[in-house]
């Protein structure tokens, strides 16, 4: 994480600031900052054009990422990584989001392994183009002023693409502002190499954004009280900002080293009034499932909306496949469907599930058909999940249950065969190998002709890696999602019985069912069966359970905070 860029030295004179004064002391030295300290802090500068630019060389942009969520990453900066040729970053301090923005041919330079001023150079100097990743903003307390200065004498041409800094993110995502009406002064101290001099930050007007201090939190409030400050003066420390790990502790200078014990780095320190701010602006930290660790048992593709959905409620969703989706061992009976398809043979088609559209999608493209081959047929499909999957392939579904989405639920608003109305009585039905006959059984009686075809199978997927499977077991994970009675006896069978501190939240009764047969308690249960549904069921559990703890004077704590060992939330 960076510090932002402060205000000129007029800062009267830039729109939207006016009266505002910003002072840095020191060089700034941001927590997770990877190059060399001795990197003094630099001014911006824009794409170098200069003539000592050498042929063949490709072009290094110097790109700032934010201090810590993905979702700070600019606009600017995703488009220079995806037409980066290499990226120059630590990999372990790096969250994947970022790097998901590079073509999938991008070469990624670990600076753990090299120096990062040398491995940019080097790639430049091979003709490619390159991104040097920092965190924060790589004007402030990282390497602009050195590897921008190097890459500018060896002719390397480059261009600086700000990053949201630390010193402004980091407050924001606290929910305190650095400035209000009565306070426009904010001073950014590093303490980090101590022997600061207090004496200099004794007025109460002036903000302070202290960086570095995480391990000395009482030499700052003695120093700062030494010189006049007020031990009643609020003051708060953020550790982990923006992101879902971050915690935040509002307290005083006097009490402000024992309130903050144990707290990891990288850490904040915000001094003054302005704290006060936090009790009606803290957005973050109190979302319904805050910092939740949410087992989705479910592959990444099937569960996108679903784990977004999740991040929205400030969880963090782990993916894990419980099953697997093979095609079917006889693929001549899905062949003789898509010929029927064509050649007019049904009435309808039915899909159950966005398995069952992927299936069709991928044998279409196997003959070269696209969506206009349902021209003239009707298409019904079981849920909400299934209908979005229909229309991502370019086909309007004719008929969805708007109550119960399941098989139950299509029976009761399917019409009955007319055969002065219907010129075929025929219905398709690509399902997977193990689905039942509910839905067969019902269309029958309306006097429709079902034919059932196997369009894929699906199989338990292989066990999880060992530390998931552990977290499962252990109470690692703060709550389950159980999408089906499959979900809850593969996910058993291939990792174990979650621990009884989880939160068990389950799509519909049946689901329910299955997972109290298997000695689960269902803490939560979704009014219609659909995974938005369900995410939104167990968000409204998680505010209701973080009321609680307000209204009983409780310390926060998230479900695998309960048991025996865990750390504690303040």
């Amino acid at each position: 994480m960076s510090p932002a860029k402060q205000s000129p030295a007029s800062p009267a004179k830039r729109r939207g600031e006016t009266g505002t004064k910003t002072t840095t002391t020191t060089a700034t030295t941001d927590p997770t900052a990877t190059t060399d300290p001795q990197d003094a802090a630099a001014p911006e500068t824009g794409t170098t054009a200069r003539s000592g630019a050498r042929a063949g060389y490709g072009t290094v942009a110097l790109v700032g990422m934010g201090p810590g969520d993905p979702g700070l990453l600019t606009l600017r900066a995703a488009e220079a990584l995806g037409r980066a040729d290499a990226v120059v970053v630590h990999r372990a301090l790096c969250h994947d989001e970022f790097l998901s923005h590079c073509r999938p041919d991008a070469e990624i330079l670990d600076t753990a392994e090299a120096d990062p001023g040398k491995l940019t150079a080097r790639a430049a100097k091979a003709g490619k183009n390159v991104v040097r990743l920092f965190h924060g903003d790589p004007g402030l307390a990282c390497g602009l002023a050195a590897e921008g200065g190097a890459l500018e004498k060896a002719g390397i041409p480059f261009e600086v693409v700000p990053g949201v800094s630390a010193v402004t993110g980091v407050p924001g995502y606290a929910g305190i502002p650095l400035t209000d009406a009565k306070h426009r002064e904010v001073r950014i101290i590093d303490a980090g190499a101590g022997g600061v001099a207090w004496d200099r930050f004794s007025s109460p007007e002036a903000t302070l954004v202290i960086l570095g201090a995480e391990n000395s939190v009482a030499e700052v409030a003695k120093g700062l009280m030494a010189v006049g400050r007020p031990d009643t003066t609020p003051a708060a420390m953020t550790t982990m900002g923006t992101t879902t790990e971050q915690e935040t502790v509002v307290s005083t200078l006097h009490r402000l080293a024992a309130d903050t014990k144990g707290m990891e780095a990288p850490a904040m320190i915000i001094v003054g009034d302005v704290v006060g701010w936090r009790d009606r602006l803290s957005w973050f930290e109190t979302k319904p499932l805050f910092g939740w660790r949410v087992l989705v048992p479910r592959t990444k593709e099937q569960a996108a909306s679903l784990s977004e959905q999740l991040r929205e409620y400030g969880a963090v969703p782990d993916e894990v496949p419980t099953i697997s989706v093979e095609p079917p061992r006889t693929p001549q009976q899905m062949e003789r469907a898509v010929k029927g398809l064509v050649t007019g043979r049904y009435e309808w088609v039915v899909f159950t599930s966005t398995n069952a559209v992927k299936a069709i999608r991928e044998k279409f493209s196997d003959y070269g058909l696209d969506a206009r081959a349902f021209a003239g047929l009707k298409v019904a499909a079981v849920g909400e999940q299934t209908s979005r999957a229909l229309v991502e392939f370019g086909v309007q579904p004719d008929l969805v249950p708007s109550g119960q989405q399941s098989s139950e639920g299509l029976v009761e608003v399917w019409p009955p065969y007319d055969e002065d109305l219907d010129p075929i009585n025929r219905v398709l039905l690509p399902r997977a190998d193990i689905a039942t006959d509910t839905l067969i059984a019902g269309l029958t009686e309306l006097g429709w002709e079902c034919e059932d075809v196997t369009a894929y199978r699906t199989v338990r997927a292989a066990p999880p890696p060992a530390p998931i499977r552990e977290a499962i077991k252990g109470g690692g994970f703060d709550a389950v999602l159980f999408t089906s009675s499959s979900t809850v006896k593969n996910l058993i069978g291939i990792a174990g019985k979650p621990h009884n501190v989880t939160v068990i939240a389950c799509i519909g009764p049946q689901t329910a069912k299955t997972a109290e047969e298997y000695g689960l308690r269902v803490d939560v249960m979704s009014d219609k069966p659909s995974v938005s549904a369900l995410a939104e069921a167990l968000a409204e559990y998680g505010a209701r359970r973080r009321t609680a703890q307000v209204e009983a004077g409780d310390p926060l704590r998230k479900p695998s905070q309960m048991r025996r060992g865990a750390r504690r939330r303040r």
